[in-house]
């Protein structure tokens, strides 16, 4: 247990330094954003490229790769049912908020939890894979077609191979899949661009919370509150259900697949809305509400099922 609050600690540091940062308006009003668009094109490229590169890819296909894609899609569609007759909102705000609900932290708490908590941090690279190469493509995809005003069928075919953060892991997967690795001082600039990914994204989400009322009166409140309750309570269950009725897990690999779906969601939701502009509060209350209740979910897990 104190691998999990530790890294919860860590993290929560990082997004107070940035929420000092932007009280006393370091580097204008407009540096959190700034710091949102470097991490998107720039940082989180780097990162994603030398991690999936890295990565053991046949130990990464394991029953923990379709139980995290089976119950992130069935609380996405879940919230996407809801968003279309109970909130009634547009396709790019739906899909933020579909994101938010399944959405895991798998790096930057994911690793420490799963390497402290349950002592073998492959348990995260399957979800991780996931994630990268499957969910946030289709993510991204929706954004840029309902972002655009007239997307063309090219648009459409080609979007993937437009987008940063896509090209990059798939350039990480095609390093790890045929041994090529960069030349060194170019793998070391990479790994050092990387090393900043985490704590941009955290202190331009810590920048972004002075002036903002989570949950205050208004259209996103209802969202939050279904998206943080699908995220913290149901997903765990989908996960459990997933895992031991249709594959068959009971024990420690149990509790893993349902641990790691525990987990609050990514701060990079909040990126992906900074980016694009839309449903920039739904996100960020989100990644702000599943956050605190994570500790309580994991502890209720591991009280279940350890």
């Amino acid at each position: 247990m104190l691998g999990v609050l530790g890294g919860f600690v860590v993290v929560g540091a990082v997004i107070l330094v940035g929420y000092v940062a932007g009280r006393l308006a370091i580097g204008g009003p407009q540096a959190g954003f700034a710091l949102n668009q470097v991490a998107f094109f720039v940082t989180n490229p780097a990162l994603l490229f030398t991690v999936l590169a890295d990565a053991h890819l046949g130990s990464v296909f394991s029953e923990y790769l379709p139980i995290a894609l089976i119950s992130s899609l069935a609380i996405a569609a879940l919230y996407v049912v809801l968003s279309r007759f109970l909130f009634r909102r547009p396709a790019a705000e739906t899909a933020i908020g579909a994101m938010a609900s399944s959405y895991v932290n798998a790096n930057n708490i994911g690793i420490p939890i799963t390497v402290y908590a349950l002592g073998d941090a492959t348990l995260i690279a399957p979800v991780l894979l996931v994630q990268l190469l499957l969910l946030a493509p289709l993510y991204l995809t929706i954004l840029d077609l309902t972002s655009s005003r007239k997307p063309s069928v090219r648009a459409v075919l080609t979007q993937p191979f437009r987008n940063p953060m896509i090209i990059a892991s798939l350039l990480g997967v095609a390093v790890s899949a045929t041994g090529f690795r960069p030349p060194q001082p170019v793998w070391d600039s990479l790994a050092l661009i990387g090393g900043a990914a985490v704590p941009m994204v955290l202190i331009s989400f810590g920048m972004s919370l002075p002036g903002s009322r989570p949950l205050k009166a208004g259209p996103d409140r209802l969202q939050v509150l279904t998206a943080t309750a699908l995220k913290t309570a149901l997903m765990p269950v989908a996960a459990y259900l997933t895992a031991h009725h249709l594959f068959g897990l009971d024990g420690e690999r149990l509790l893993g697949a349902v641990v790691v779906s525990a987990l609050p969601t990514a701060q990079n939701v909040f990126m992906f809305a900074g980016r694009y502009g839309r449903g920039i509060p739904l996100a960020r209350d989100t990644v702000l509400l599943s956050s605190a209740l994570a500790i309580p979910a994991l502890v209720v897990v591991a009280a279940l099922l350890a």
